[in-house]
């Protein structure tokens, strides 16, 4: 295939010309396509990539009889529809039986050691790979070219989306081979990746539309779309894995299909494994887990097949299943629930925050008691009332949300919600600023923000008071002993054995934690402030920058956005924080106990000036905030995503995605002493 995008019309004349001159931009845009969407590695500009997109464009539009079935051009998308035909698969896409638990796994070989007759001691050879969660789709190719694509649908029968499969142009439209199978089925799934799922609800609120519930149902709406030109405009991708229909192509192996799915053009999980027994799918399992939330798309679990065809073949089926195949899946991360009640948490910048307390539920291995709703435009658009059957969802670590209201089930009697004028803890009045979707208590002295300020001045990524957590502080502040951070400094020993849990020993441990929180690194103060906006980073970006607070203090919010990594909306609020009367009073008194520690300057240039680095994985000796902080004190940057622009990744045990991105983009992989010897070079 012709891949520079200078190749220049033949000596040939008239209408042979132009025809090899369509071929040759077909051949080149499908080319660039592959490279853009597949491989994530382009060749040529987006400039370049649509000049030849035009001239293909113009030749056709000229000469129409030279449009070829798998043209580019076919995925701009089409006429609407004004419904989608129906097509018939030309064998069944059939479903499968779900494993929710590592017992049900087992069961599971076990049941296929009796259909095989194998001995139960033999390890079987299964293929597993990520169980992505989207949209089933079965594409038919026909002397390699795509004719048709459809739905499952009921498995026999399925919705034609053609025209809006053909805007994806991760998918081929004709396969890369020049002896391609007479006709073959193809089955996938279609996706939105997360950070394209969440542009795409960024800007379905801006449009005033209706949100989707999660990245599937956003795919699924986007493939259904009777108008191809919205598909169009949508960043779908595809992940191919399956086979139905084939004629003139025959595969031993599960793995050796897949591997001509990589060699025809498709996209392919990169994560799948040939396993020799239960134990080593397991494995496969609990390692996909780890790194479950650094993929950019949403899986539900594992696929398990019997990786030799002949043995699916001779394990059978049952009702619409293969016996020789399971969804291996993770604890669920959307659920039912019940809103029971709604409560207001006054946050340490004084936001008040709705939370939903919900009927207890099992969610990604944990009970849910508790769901964010953000804020009262959210309750509004969503309609959020107590009492409603809601989904919600966990992502993460993170708070749980409710996605959506289940409305169909509603009786009549839930109540509405409204935030209150005034702070349910100190009983100022609360205001919102226009522009924010957040309501504020602007009362300095509420109780609420205090207890939330002291608990992040004492994190571990800020001052590092070791032993002060929650209920501490909750006691501190109830028996009025802290009402500003200076105060925390002046307290003895003695002033805790007041306090429940603490006698002489543990109130002495305290006493000194605090003490040694005395000294801490410049940018651990700036954080431990709370100003919005200002998280590790941008504190260390200040730090390093300044060299001491007091420059800070009268910085002008240009000379802020001036700094690289802040922006106009940071350096205004980093400003307005240290502008603040009040703010400026209770950051002397602190100034008064402790003495921050300025950023350490290397001699000469510093080893690692205008390097990105990425880390992954967990280091022998060295703990993450460890090598951070040598990696910026060297004038490194730490990124948490691996591109072209990285220029090492430091990879330790159970190193994930993150290090095969690394040897796919040829990027620096360095163990924790090859990190050492560069920061010692």
């Amino acid at each position: 295939m012709a891949k520079n995008s200078s190749v220049v019309p033949s000596v040939l004349s008239g209408v042979d010309a132009l025809k090899q001159r369509a071929d040759e931009l077909v051949q080149l845009i499908q080319h660039h396509d592959h490279c853009y969407y597949v491989l994530d590695q382009p060749e040529v500009s987006d400039a370049e990539y649509d000049r030849l997109f035009r001239e293909l464009q113009s030749l056709e539009a000229s000469h129409p009889e030279l449009k070829r079935a798998d043209s580019p051009t076919l995925r701009v998308g089409g006429k609407a529809l004004d419904k989608f035909a129906k097509l018939q698969h030309g064998v069944p896409m059939l479903s499968l039986a779900n494993a929710l638990a590592e017992e049900e796994f087992f069961a599971f070989d076990e049941r296929v050691h009796r259909f095989l007759e194998r001995n139960p001691n033999d390890a079987l050879e299964y293929f597993a790979e990520l169980k992505f969660d989207g949209l089933s789709i079965n594409l038919t190719y026909i002397n390699g070219v795509l004719a048709s694509a459809a739905t499952r649908g009921d498995g026999e029968t399925g919705e034609d989306v053609t025209q809006n499969i053909r805007t994806i142009r991760s998918i081929p439209m004709r396969l890369n081979t020049d002896r391609p199978p007479s006709l073959i089925e193809i089955r996938g799934e279609i996706l939105l990746s997360n950070e394209a799922f969440k542009n795409l609800n960024g800007e379905q609120e801006k449009r005033g539309q209706k949100l989707f519930a999660n990245p599937r149902n956003a795919a699924a709406g986007s493939v259904r779309q009777l108008d191809p030109a919205i598909a169009a405009a949508r960043p779908l991708t595809g992940f191919f894995y399956g086979m139905g229909k084939a004629e003139g192509a025959r595969f031993e192996t599960l793995a050796q299909f897949e591997d001509q799915l990589v060699a025809w053009g498709f996209r392919v999980g990169e994560h799948r494994k040939v396993c020799r027994g239960a134990d080593e799918v397991l494995k496969f399992y609990r390692k996909v887990e780890v790194i479950r939330d650094e993929l950019p798309f949403e899986i539900d679990g594992i696929v398990v097949k019997l990786n030799r065809l002949l043995e699916v073949d001779r394990a059978g089926y049952i009702s619409r299943s293969p016996r020789g195949m399971v969804a291996f899946k993770y604890p669920p991360r959307q659920e039912q629930t019940t809103i029971e009640d709604i409560r207001v948490q006054v946050g340490r910048t004084g936001a008040l925050t709705p939370v939903a307390l919900v009927a207890p539920v099992r969610l990604g291995g944990a009970t849910v008691r508790r769901a964010t709703l953000h804020n009262q435009d959210e309750i509004d658009r969503k309609d959020i009332r107590i009492g409603d059957r809601v989904l919600i969802q966990r992502a993460g670590d993170v708070i749980p949300e409710v996605v959506q209201v289940i409305t169909e089930v509603r009786t009549g009697r839930e109540k509405k919600f409204t935030l209150p004028a005034e702070c349910p803890v100190c009983g100022s009045k609360v205001e919102r600023r226009d522009g924010e979707a957040v309501t504020r208590c602007v009362s300095r002295n509420c109780i609420a923000q205090l207890k939330e300020r002291l608990r992040h001045f004492a994190m571990k990524d800020a001052m590092n008071v070791d032993g002060l957590g929650e209920k501490i502080v909750e006691q501190l502040v109830d028996e009025g002993l802290v009402k500003h951070w200076k105060d925390l400094f002046a307290l003895a020993p003695q002033d805790f054995l007041g306090l429940e849990g603490f006698a002489d020993k543990s109130a002495q441990k305290l006493a000194a934690a605090i003490s040694a929180a005395r000294k801490p690194e410049l940018y651990r103060l700036i954080f431990g402030l709370g100003i919005r906006h200002v998280g590790e980073r941008i504190s260390k970006v200040l730090a390093n920058h300044y060299g001491s607070i007091d420059p800070i203090l009268i910085a002008s919010v240009e000379e802020l956005d001036a700094i690289p990594e802040i922006g106009e909306e940071v350096a205004r609020s980093i400003h307005e924080w240290f502008a603040h009367p009040e703010h400026r009073e209770e950051l002397q008194g602190l100034l008064r106990w402790v003495e921050p520690v300025a950023p350490k300057r290397g001699s000469g240039v510093a080893k690692l000036a205008g390097k990105t680095l990425v880390l992954t994985g967990t280091l022998p000796t060295l703990s993450r905030s460890d090598a951070t902080r040598m990696i910026e004190e060297n004038g490194g940057k730490v990124s948490s995503s691996v591109s072209k622009k990285t220029h090492y990744v430091v990879a330790g045990e159970e190193a994930g995605s993150k290090l095969e991105k690394a040897r796919e983009l040829g990027v620096p992989v360095l163990d924790e002493a090859g990190l050492l010897q560069l920061l010692s070079g």
